[in-house]
């Protein structure tokens, strides 16, 4: 079951002590900085001093003797707005350099005599060690100056801002806190990183807006190198969640997209790996970006389909739906169906149709939905292992609207191949299909439209559709609001007016005629036009109807479809031309 992000859920070791770098505090620090300051100062000039003196390991106390003159440049650098800044990190900072100060001046002391008194393996393992610890702490004052966090301006900024309202206040502060935030992701021990985690994950889960303020100052470059450089568990859980969170954000996707294949590849490897929380958020950061070709590519050829399907068969019930999301994402690219294939997908997402939640439902069954398109052999495959009494089952207990969309969209789906179309039809999923019509949402009704359409394969169904109250929904379709349901309607119509007894369904009814000549006029673009020029030239041939056409401004709007050269919009012109000679003739 999913659990809530909180602090405690994850355990701190206590096993080892942390690294020499910075451990930050998560209240701010009361302690004046200036006075540590000139005390880090005056220790680092004193060390240079003292490591000028050694008489034994030269060599290695040259290079850290060139580490502490770089520390001093550092240092003076940013010492001007670091103790005019006040800020908590200051003061941690400070303090964890001149701990390593004094160890440091304690070592060089024994170095300064011919005779080491120690051992002298250790010596020089401590002196290595000083050297990993000087570098940590160069490390530290370069991101601290880059951030740019102890600017006297920004500190002025975020105590005493000019913006005139409380929202832009408010705003400012956010990017103040992300920036410190940032920096302190940058630095320090491997506790210090996961307490600064669990303090923007809280930002982020606050608002929306917090995630687009973060994403904007940078946040997510930092989240991709410690999920890629660290080699802590609660690390990259905790990266994996702030990734997945901004990646519910869609105008903040783009920037998580240009990270491209190693952002990818470290989501997959927690796949593999992860805790099932881990799991479960590295899915929902995969939905957002398994819509491209290319990372389709990547997550097939790299054994995540395979991660993927695991999740469905043995995850929370959480990760199972987002997981089946991934993979619908994945299978409407064709490039990858193989993988599907070769994973022998079909029947663990069909399982899935049967046992999981509602939205584990509604995408395993649009992954099928996907997977088969175009090729009738895995079609027949999934109906013979569907059964067509689970497929009742399933159209007859959809609990929402999505999920009724997305098994109308599989019936239609498999209907397009004519031998299931034949064992649809002859097992009630006419009826079944001609209800979903009237259905309130309008998805429903459109992969409805679309399903008649390819199961309206014969003189057989179509009467038996016309019988059944098709002909009548449809013409309400045409009336609809969206370009796609007046199509699929019309489109629906077109292939049933093959049957004479529709035909006559239609001339009885009082808008029908009238409802398709309106859709002709130009001004209803994107709208094919050929379905409903056949579907009036089925019916030009009835006095009746050529008078309803033309009352209706056929010849106006088909002679403007002639000129753009539409299909069949000429014969239709020359067919209504006729039909008024024939009445002159007649005359006489």
């Amino acid at each position: 079951m999913f659990r809530p992000f909180v602090v405690t859920l994850f355990a701190q070791s206590t096993s080892s002590p942390p690294p020499p770098s910075i451990v930050m505090k998560e209240s701010p620090q009361e302690e004046p900085v200036a006075p540590i300051l000139t005390e880090t100062e005056a220790l680092l000039r004193s060390l240079v001093d003292s490591v000028s003196q050694v008489q034994i390991f030269k060599g290695k106390w040259s290079l850290i003797k060139i580490k502490l003159a770089t520390l001093e440049t550092r240092l003076s650098e940013i010492s001007v707005s670091i103790a005019a800044a006040e800020n908590p990190l200051s003061f941690d900072l400070l303090q964890s350099l001149s701990a390593t100060c004094s160890d440091a001046a304690s070592l060089a002391a024994l170095c300064h005599e011919q005779t080491l008194q120690g051992g002298k393996l250790r010596t020089q393992n401590d002196i290595d060690s000083l050297s990993g610890k000087l570098d940590g702490h160069i490390n530290d004052l370069e991101v601290l100056a880059r951030s740019g966090i102890f600017s006297p301006s920004e500190h002025r900024k975020s105590v005493s801002t000019s913006m005139s309202t409380v929202e832009s206040s408010r705003r400012e502060s956010v990017r103040t806190e992300a920036r410190n935030l940032m920096t302190r992701l940058q630095i320090g021990s491997t506790e210090s990183k996961n307490s600064t985690l669990d303090l923007l994950l809280g930002l982020l889960q606050e608002d929306d807006k917090n995630v687009l303020i973060a994403v904007a100052q940078g946040i997510v470059p930092v989240l991709v190198r410690l999920l890629d450089s660290s080699s802590s568990s609660e690390i990259k859980e905790r990266a994996v969640t702030a990734i997945a969170k901004i990646s519910t954000v869609d105008s903040s996707k783009h920037v998580l997209l240009a990270e491209g294949l190693v952002l990818l590849n470290n989501l997959l490897r927690v796949l593999e790996s992860g805790s099932i929380f881990a799991k479960e958020k590295s899915c929902i950061a995969l939905k957002a970006l398994s819509n491209s070709k290319e990372n389709a590519r990547a997550i097939g050829s790299r054994g995540g389909i395979s991660s993927l399907l695991e999740i469905c068969q043995e995850g929370t019930p959480i990760s199972q739906a987002v997981a089946a999301g991934v993979l619908r994402n994945l299978a409407a690219f064709t490039e990858i169906k193989e993988n599907f294939i070769e994973e022998n997908a079909v029947l663990t997402l069909l399982a899935l149709c049967n046992s999981g939640t509602a939205l584990a439902q509604e995408n395993s069954i649009g992954c099928l939905c996907n997977l088969v398109s175009g090729d009738d052999e895995l079609k027949l495959f999934v109906a013979r292992e569907v059964g067509i009494e689970n497929l009742k089952n399933i159209w007859d207990s959809a609990p929402t609207a999505q999920n009724f969309e997305v098994v109308v969209h599989l019936v239609r789906t498999l209907a397009s191949c004519s031998n299931i179309a034949e064992f649809l039809a002859a097992n009630g999923f006419l009826s079944r299909v001609v209800g979903a019509l009237s259905f309130g949402a309008m998805g429903v009704r459109i992969a409805a439209a679309k399903a008649v359409y390819d199961l309206a394969y014969s003189s057989k169904t179509r009467k038996e559709l016309g019988e059944i109250g098709c002909i009548v929904q449809l013409v309400k379709m045409l009336d609809g609001k969206a370009v796609e349901e007046k199509e699929a309607a019309a489109k629906a119509l077109s292939t049933l007016m093959n049957y004479a007894g529709n035909r006559r369904i239609l001339r009885k009814e009082e808008k029908g005629i009238v409802s398709v000549v309106i859709l002709l006029d130009t001004s209803a673009q994107n709208l094919d036009k050929k379905y409903l020029i056949s579907t009036l030239a089925s019916l030009v041939h009835s006095k009746k109807c050529r008078k309803q056409m033309v009352a209706a401004r056929a010849g106006v709007y088909l002679q403007k479809l002639v000129d753009l050269d539409v299909e069949g919009a000429k014969n239709l012109v020359d067919s209504l031309g006729r039909g008024k000679m024939w009445g002159v003739f007649a005359k006489h």
